[in-house]
């Protein structure tokens, strides 16, 4: 059980802060504005499962594929570390930064508004969001841990990315309301407490890929 919640606190902590589906809300309601309400909660609906299939592939395919090209899974984490402690750092230091794309770089026209682009990517799930999955993906144990581990691993993993899933939903469902109720003082303040959680997980990723390197073989 305690493998299983620290996955889900992992993978739900390290991406929640760069996806930030309540930063990205306002965007995506302007961009259905002229859309019923049933239709933009069908739209918000697609995002979300879209969201979850672009991290989970990116989590569970990333590292084998980085590996595949001669990069071993240690330096893997080392780099993916230094990349979500950066983005950790941006997020809690500049004034303006995002893994989204700038509302300027999305299409106006109510046709290009598509389910995949650019409500899903790049407007909710970015490079950044896909480099924090790729670099918890690689988190990997060496050797061969009980199969009960590893499906504590994977399944507490799994539930935070569909947390994730649930957030972006909830966030976009209820855009209107939610830009209403926090402001932008909130969402400033949830993005600066959740970027100190999100360097501390990189630092933490990058020593463990250190570790994984220096030790003895």
């Amino acid at each position: 059980m305690h493998g299983l919640l620290s996955a889900f606190l992992l993978t739900f902590a390290g991406l929640f802060p760069i996806v930030n589906p309540i930063e990205s809300a306002p965007f995506f309601y302007g961009l259905t504005a002229s859309l019923g309400a049933a239709e933009r909660n069908v739209l918000a609906r697609k995002v979300a499962v879209n969201g979850f299939a672009l991290l989970l592939g990116s989590m569970v395919l990333g590292p084998y594929l980085l590996e595949f090209f001669g990069i071993q899974l240690p330096v893997v984490r080392i780099a993916g570390g230094l990349v979500v402690t950066a983005l950790g750092w941006k997020l809690l230091t500049e004034e303006q930064y995002s893994d989204h794309a700038d509302s300027d770089e999305l299409p106006r026209n109510r046709r290009r508004a598509g389910s995949f682009y650019p409500l899903t990517m790049p407007l909710t799930v970015g490079p950044g969001s896909m480099s924090v999955a790729i670099t918890i993906g690689s988190r990997k144990e060496p050797g061969f841990p009980p199969l009960a581990e590893i499906a504590q691993h994977a399944s507490g993993a799994l539930l935070g990315l569909l947390a994730i899933g649930l957030s972006i939903y909830l966030a976009y469902r209820f855009a209107a309301a939610l830009a209403r109720l926090l402001g932008a003082t909130g969402i400033e303040v949830l993005v600066r407490l959740s970027a100190f959680i999100l360097m501390c997980i990189g630092i933490e990723i990058l020593w463990n890929g250190w570790s994984t390197l220096s030790a003895p073989h």
